[in-house]
């Protein structure tokens, strides 16, 4: 499935259930705030190694992955709403940071 996919999928969700007039940019960053914030609870109180050996635990490995979808698919209709396209806005960005960042010489 691509990006594009998955997002029309979240549209065709999202208007099968009327929730549009609720997704405002407003909302929808509030949402995702939220979300990164249950996401970031799950690793808070982890030590390093704990946090890098997240999958041994097969409950925190479901929650993570959950979270992190929530993330995604809240960010994900946040750029739609906002008319933003992801792929092309973080290919930006990592443009951008190339500039800003060289890798050094090896």
């Amino acid at each position: 499935m691509t990006l594009e996919n998955l997002n029309q999928r979240l549209r065709d969700f999202a208007a099968a259930r009327d929730w549009e007039p609720f997704h405002t940019p407003k909302n929808l960053v509030m949402a995702l705030s939220g979300e990164v914030g249950e996401l970031t609870s799950l690793f808070q109180w982890l030590t390093p190694e704990e946090s890098a050996k997240w999958r041994s635990d097969p409950e925190l490995a479901h929650n993570v992955v959950d979270e992190i979808a929530d993330v995604t698919l809240y960010l994900l209709q946040l750029a739609n709403s906002l008319g933003v396209d992801l792929v092309e806005a973080a290919n930006a960005k990592i443009d951008r940071n190339e500039h800003r960042f060289p890798a050094p010489e090896r």
